[in-house]
């Protein structure tokens, strides 16, 4: 499987989403306490590892080019969660 059909199929996991919209709100939580880009950091690899390990990697892929592809969706999804954020933010005042 092309990386680019891996990559389409693991940025519309609903799966993936979900835990990545969760992964935010539990930083944005526990910024005063864990801080903010490592419990990111940390979110980031571990959905990227759990998902191919426990569900198996999409498309009969390999599980480390899955994981490999899964940070940059993960990193992706991430970057387009918080830019929501910031904009629901910034229209609240």
């Amino acid at each position: 499987m092309p990386w680019t059909d891996l990559l389409v199929q693991q940025l519309t996991d609903p799966f993936r989403i979900g835990l990545i919209v969760a992964l935010m709100l539990t930083a944005v939580r526990t910024q005063a306490v864990t801080g903010t880009i490592v419990p990111l950091l940390a979110g980031l690899l571990f959905v990227a590892v759990i998902i191919p390990t426990t569900l198996g990697p999409p498309g009969g892929a390999g599980l480390w080019p899955a994981v490999a592809t899964g940070l940059v969706a993960n990193a992706i999804l991430l970057a387009v969660v918080l830019a929501l954020r910031a904009l629901v933010l910034r229209r609240r005042g």
